[in-house]
């Protein structure tokens, strides 16, 4: 229903929703018959696209005037928020930039360039189904030059072109980048934005993701905003060859630190994935099991300074068990293990989202693109061919 000022209220037809009267008001009260202190008072009609307690969602709102020019509409929901929006070059419709969401309830105010105004309201139906999402990394945080910004979806997004439009990513230095889409480890669809090379340390990045009243297709509706931003800090990167049997954190260009280790048992699933990966978590000491990994009763071991590199469980992490290999043979169930004090350093020195770029024969494959953050292993043309928009 909408509340007009003051009262006059036009039949609907079919192609006009809602229909009020906008009559000027300024300068005292108008009367019942148009008049304003016994002067005629202009009557300009305008129509809301959206009515009723159940208006359709996913649409933008459409203010339409019948004569004269729009000169003011606002769009408010129930929190607060504003929907912005553009007047058309004739000055007789508005058209929000975004689109209603569901289960919103919306006050519309139109204002002509005579002084009259109007209110129109809707309330728009709510979700069948809504679509949630994951974030990472966590907001505010530091991270390594590496670290993607990933989204995973908590429902199937069969829309990906509608929604990856609606993600806006800005950077403190205009970062090239694009996103790219796969199926996550677990199943759920996700996209992540990576930039053409390795983030320069310093970056700060934001994400707005203006989701709110955006349709994913079968997985449901998007019923909110999210926004998250991060920062880029040092410049470092681990390399591991595996068939040197050393590691070497690189930082600024310079190596820093080189230590032997031990990597996978080549030549079956023992052996380790080559590739550039990055940094997970910093995991600290841990439960590690090799039914996990499909590796059977193979070990069960507390495990110190654990940094996880994909989900297939490949980890850096001491491993003083292997002593005798570390510098001249790969012989573990598939991880990179250093000697105690080694991994306590290497651990205190890394970050989260630093890449660690493993090179050598005695692997048994190049990391999986969603094993973890495996965008980094293909080249660019490849990785922006996974946009939703190219």
């Amino acid at each position: 229903m909408h509340r007009i000022r003051p009262r006059t209220l036009l039949a609907p037809t079919a192609a006009v929703l809602a229909l009020a009267a906008l009559t000027a008001c300024s300068g005292g009260a108008a009367t019942d018959d148009g008049k304003e202190g016994g002067q005629d008072a202009p009557r300009t009609r305008i129509a809301v696209n959206l009515s009723g307690d159940r208006a359709r969602a996913g649409e933008p709102v459409v203010v339409t005037l019948a004569e004269g020019e729009l000169r003011q509409v606002t769009v408010t929901d129930s929190r607060g928020a504003r929907l912005d929006g553009t007047v058309s070059a004739d000055k007789k419709r508005w058209t929000s930039g975004r689109k209603a969401a569901p289960g919103t309830a919306y006050a519309v105010e139109a204002r002509d360039a005579a002084g009259g105004s109007a209110r129109a309201e809707f309330t728009t139906a709510a979700a069948e189904k809504v679509n949630k999402l994951t974030l990472a990394p966590g907001k505010n945080t530091t991270v390594g030059m590496g670290q993607p910004l990933s989204i995973v979806f908590d429902h199937p997004v069969k829309n990906k072109a509608e929604v990856e439009k609606h993600l806006k990513v800005t950077t403190s230095n205009r970062t090239e980048g694009s996103w790219g889409w796969m199926t996550d480890w677990s199943g759920k669809d996700r996209v992540d934005w990576r930039p053409k090379e390795y983030w320069k340390s310093g970056t700060k990045v934001t994400l707005n993701a203006e989701l709110n009243g955006v349709d994913s297709g079968a997985g449901g509706w998007f019923v909110r905003d999210y926004t998250t931003g991060f920062s880029v800090g040092t410049s470092q990167v681990v390399k591991v060859d595996l068939d040197a049997h050393r590691l070497s954190l690189v930082r600024d260009g310079q190596v820093v630190r080189e230590v032997p280790m031990s990597a996978g048992t080549p030549g079956g699933e023992k052996a380790s994935w080559r590739g550039k990966a990055v940094l997970m978590s910093k995991e600290g000491t841990i439960n590690m099991r090799s039914e996990t990994v499909g590796l059977g009763d193979a070990y069960d071991k507390m495990v110190d300074y654990s940094m996880r590199l994909t989900w297939s469980g490949m980890y850096a992490h001491a491993a003083p068990w292997n002593a005798a290999h570390f510098g001249n043979a790969n012989r573990s169930s598939g991880c990179i293990g250093m000697s105690d004090g080694d991994a306590r350093s290497v651990y205190e020195e890394v970050r989260v989202g630093d890449p660690f770029e493993i090179t050598g024969s005695d692997a048994k494959g190049t990391q999986a693109l969603n094993n973890g953050y495996g965008e980094w292993n293909l080249s660019w043309p490849e990785w922006r061919a996974r946009s939703a928009l190219r």
